[in-house]
């Protein structure tokens, strides 16, 4: 394995991740500047946020290490895949970009980014069951070929950059703000759900661990070498050490924002219910009691 010094220290550019840094970090900036504009304040912290740990940890993903050997090391490549995936959009997602979009669009802007957002794809992956089962059927393309070969391809690489965090900020941000209302049973069948996925995301990860075959059939890296590079074997082994940990780290965060989804959900529901009246209360009663009985 390499030293802590060089893991820290190695770099390499690629237009793709510099040209999405540009794009995210102009587009959010340019959304601050527009509510300012309106005679609005966005909180700087957020900014921050969006832009040191977002867009950083991004940066430090795709120029450092894991994007330098993205190429000859499976651990560099599955476990930038895991990041880019998960751990960027989380970083994101914390500098509140769906509610900064709300404030600072007018009123068509606002109308089109809700449909957007109300839209059954969108609603589809933001399900909080979706995310762990999309990340499970992800990472079980490492166990295989297709998984070498992925690595091996710089247009699905470069791919890769984009849509991996792209479609993890479709699945996680909207699990962080919903804004329709959901029932308190499926609610908690999300919670039951994401709660067996912890289990089930371990599934790659433990394969990759234990398994003495190469798996994904990728050819050996020519070429000099550096003398830490491991064997393909060792490789393999602690691609699917740092996968597992991953994977399990990052349903750990959904499972937080369900719980606390849950919570909001119920103090809505008893705030509901004290408000009405006796009389109300009582009819509500006996309608329910009352009701057509299947």
């Amino acid at each position: 394995m390499p030293s802590l010094s060089e893991f820290l220290t190695t770099f390499s550019w690629d237009t793709v991740g510099a040209a999405f840094i540009v794009i995210f970090g102009a587009g959010y900036l340019h959304l601050v500047a527009k509510l300012r504009y309106r005679g609005h304040k966005w909180p700087v912290t957020r900014t921050l946020v969006f832009v040191i740990l977002g867009l950083g940890v991004f940066a430090w993903v795709q120029f450092g290490f894991f994007g330098t050997y993205r190429y000859e090391l499976r651990w560099a490549f599955t476990t930038r895949i895991a990041l880019l995936l998960f751990g960027v959009p989380m970083l994101l997602g914390l500098g509140r970009p769906l509610e900064l979009a709300r404030a600072a669009l007018g009123t068509p802007g606002k109308k089109r980014l809700n449909a957007f957002m109300a839209s059954w794809p969108v609603r589809l992956v933001s399900n909080a069951i979706f995310a762990p089962l999309f990340a499970l059927t992800l990472f079980m393309f490492f166990i295989t070929p297709t998984g070498g070969a992925w690595r091996e391809s710089a247009l699905a690489q470069d791919l890769s950059t984009v849509l991996s965090v792209v479609f993890g900020m479709l699945m996680l941000l909207p699990i962080n703000s919903k804004r329709h209302h959901r029932s308190e049973i499926f609610i908690v069948a999300e919670f039951i759900f994401a709660f067996a996925e912890l289990m089930l995301d371990a599934i790659p990860g433990v394969v990759l661990s234990i398994s003495n075959v190469v798996l994904d059939h990728a050819h050996s890296v020519a070429g000099a070498l550096p003398a830490w590079f491991p064997s393909a074997l060792n490789d393999q082994h602690f691609s699917g050490n740092l996968l597992w940990m991953i994977a399990e780290a990052a349903d750990i965060p959904i499972l937080v924002m369900l719980f606390i989804r849950w919570g909001k959900s119920d103090r809505k529901t008893a705030k509901a219910v004290d408000d009405l009246t006796d009389e109300e209360f009582e009819a509500l009663a006996n309608q329910h009691l009352k009701g057509p009985r299947r």
